[in-house]
């Protein structure tokens, strides 16, 4: 079976890896997520991922404590680190699949140093590329260090794997009504308000032509679903 895209970018959120602790790491969803990967792993496509660290630490917690919002940000990078080595462990543990953490902040102890050529040379390996320490730089988020990281690679898709099924209308926690967008612009995006990715995040991704995949990523096979060109989730593109 063909797939639709070779080269991927995941991005996942830190509040995925809390599973139903609310807090820490879930050693259930590690092994969970390990799981859906190989999955696609197995379809031979090259897979990168970028995670966030907001069950750790985020940068606006550390505002409302008096921390300045630069050394807060850093300390949610450092969270990314920690999320990193825990998939990494995981992938490695539960799937054998050669997995390498490359960091923004460089900590060559624990991971080896961002660099574009190299990230791309693992994935031409056959090795799951996770990137830590978000761009590097305080006051851009995990979901724009996906799309800047999507596009160095030249990644065929972003996925952003979500516990909603994509995007809707309005919050469909809080509107039993919320209608599902199966496909819609990047501009779109924007102009309506619905929060997908931050503003920075979807230019990246316009400007080079990156299609984002919005879905539930705890649904089994959905992961799957999407490289292999399914109609799941939502669609941002255009």
């Amino acid at each position: 079976m063909g797939v639709a895209y070779s080269r991927v970018l995941l991005k996942l959120s830190g509040e995925a890896f809390a599973g139903n602790y609310g807090y820490g790491i879930d050693p259930g969803f590690l092994e969970y997520i390990s799981h859906q990967i190989k999955e696609v792993y197995d379809l031979g496509v090259q897979i990168a991922i970028v995670i966030g660290g907001g069950n750790i630490f985020r940068g606006f917690q550390g505002e409302e404590i008096g921390i300045d919002r630069a050394t807060a940000d850093y300390m949610g990078m450092l969270a990314t680190v920690i999320n990193a080595l825990a998939l990494q462990s995981a992938l490695e543990r539960h799937t054998q699949i050669p997995t390498r953490v490359l960091s923004a902040i460089e900590m060559r102890q624990v991971a080896e140093p961002y660099i574009r050529r190299r990230a791309v040379r693992h994935l031409e390996k056959g090795r799951v590329v996770i990137f830590a320490g978000g761009t590097g730089n305080p006051f851009f988020s995990t979901d724009t260090a996906g799309a800047l990281r999507a596009a160095e690679i030249n990644a065929e898709v972003l996925i952003k794997a979500t516990k909603v099924g994509g995007i809707y209308d309005k919050d469909p926690k809080k509107h039993p009504d919320a209608v599902l967008i199966k496909e819609i612009s990047y501009l779109e995006v924007i102009n309506r308000g619905l929060q997908v990715m931050d503003h920075t995040a979807l230019t990246l991704c316009k400007e080079n032509q990156i299609p984002v995949i919005v879905l539930n990523i705890s649904e089994k096979g959905n992961l799957k679903k999407a490289i292999l060109g399914e109609n799941i989730g939502s669609i941002v593109k255009g």
